[in-house]
């Protein structure tokens, strides 16, 4: 009997790679709960920065593409540029892809990794069952990768968490808890724009906390954006359009290269639809750094107990800012060392830089027969793998690449 490929994560880099896979005729079994990071992990009402085009998980064949969604659901169609999509749509979405082109997909976690004697891969589902895969395909998104800075982690003692003084934005799906308090959101980019917006919106009296370089600003709309440069799912620009529809020579940039471009290019930029939401309702204060957080008490704060930060102004001095609240909206980052899942030898024998997987052609990584895709590759692949736009890239390939060493 031959041996599965094992899929690990049902979001749209894991859909779309056993999508392919399965055209291919390569047998599959995928593992996890579809959508989840942008179902659990998103607030209520969020709104995508990405365009429609920006939006479409990669399949085999046509007939899958966000637009065909918005047909079959009924829904009016989300095709321009200025058209913007619901996270809620986005999750419809991507569970009719995986209705339509991953029906197998088994809503199981997979507790252990292991590589066998003799070749294939030992997996442990959370149902107790064991088996063995001939390859295996990690592809779980942002789970367990969220980055709490160590100068607000020292407000953490127990770690982030919603009653806690400091949490993380992807542990808030309802913002409305927070009507009537004071918040603060650290943060510049996307997510800690829209979810001190949102809070706002529900009632919060909110402050953007910006650090550094990551001064709050917001994108141009589309009919600013400059013509005589080429398109890309992201913008007009030459950059773009090369990190977009060219990763495969990123690979062979310099190491430190290839890490600053992830974190700088497509950085920290509010959506253009954004500004007016925001502007007004919420306050910024722009500042050096943060020097540490503080939980201290609080008569409102959840848990009776509201942080405060030192922060390093632009001047030279310091300031003490307080709430009842903190929201670090920092973002992820990629530590083979917190994919527990992955056994202890395996994740030894793993080629990594600054904690992420070198990866090879077709996305595989130093331990023939173990892939990586989604934000796990991005350093290898480029800034465009932070995006579902990036399933276009990586999924044909990486099947591809599978399907010749372990076909």
């Amino acid at each position: 009997m031959i041996q599965p490929v094992a899929v690990i994560g049902a979001g749209p880099f894991g859909l779309s790679t056993a999508a392919h896979l399965r055209a291919r005729g390569i047998p599959v079994r995928v593992f996890g709960e579809p959508m989840v990071s942008w179902r659990d992990h998103m607030p209520a009402g969020m709104l995508l920065k990405s365009t429609p085009v920006a939006s479409n998980l990669d399949a085999p064949q046509p007939g899958h593409n966000l637009v065909d969604y918005c047909d079959a659901a009924g829904i009016p169609r989300l095709v321009t540029d200025e058209d913007i999509i619901p996270v809620e749509t986005f999750i419809g979405y991507g569970e009719w892809f995986q209705q339509k082109l991953v029906p197998e997909l088994e809503r199981v976690r997979v507790v252990s990794v292991d590589r066998k004697k003799g070749g294939g891969f030992e997996l442990k589902l959370d149902s107790g069952e064991l088996f063995t895969a001939r390859a295996v395909v990690v592809a779980t998104g942002l789970s367990g990768l969220a980055h709490l800075p160590p100068e607000l982690a020292a407000a953490a003692i127990d770690g982030p968490a919603p009653t806690a003084p400091v949490s993380h934005s992807s542990q808030h799906h309802d913002l409305s808890a927070f009507k009537g308090k004071e918040l603060i959101v650290v943060g510049a980019g996307q997510s800690a724009l829209e979810t001190a917006a949102l809070a706002a919106e529900a009632g919060a009296q909110v402050r953007i906390v910006s650090r550094g370089h990551g001064r709050v600003a917001f994108g141009a709309p589309p009919w600013k954006q400059p013509r005589l440069r080429p398109e890309s799912p992201f913008g007009r620009a030459w950059s773009l359009w090369a990190l977009s529809y060219y990763p495969q020579p990123y690979r062979y940039l310099p190491a430190e290269t290839r890490h600053y471009l992830v974190r700088r290019v497509l950085g920290p930029l509010g959506a253009w639809w954004l500004r007016e939401r925001f502007e007004g309702k919420v306050q910024v204060s722009e500042v050096e750094r943060i020097v540490r957080a503080e939980a201290g008490p609080s008569n409102s704060g959840p848990s009776n107990s509201g942080p405060t930060l030192t922060v390093a102004t632009p001047g030279g001095g310091t300031e003490q800012l307080t709430a009842d609240h903190v929201i670090a909206a920092t973002g992820y980052r990629v530590d083979i060392a917190a994919m527990d899942f992955l056994g202890h030898e395996l994740r030894t024998q793993l080629a990594v830089s600054r904690g992420t997987p070198k990866l090879g052609a077709g996305y595989v990584s130093s331990v023939p027969g173990v892939y990586f895709t989604g934000l796990p590759s991005a350093s290898s692949y480029g800034p465009v793998m932070r995006f579902v736009c990036g399933t276009e890239f990586a999924s044909p390939r990486l099947a591809k690449h599978l399907a010749a060493a372990h076909g």
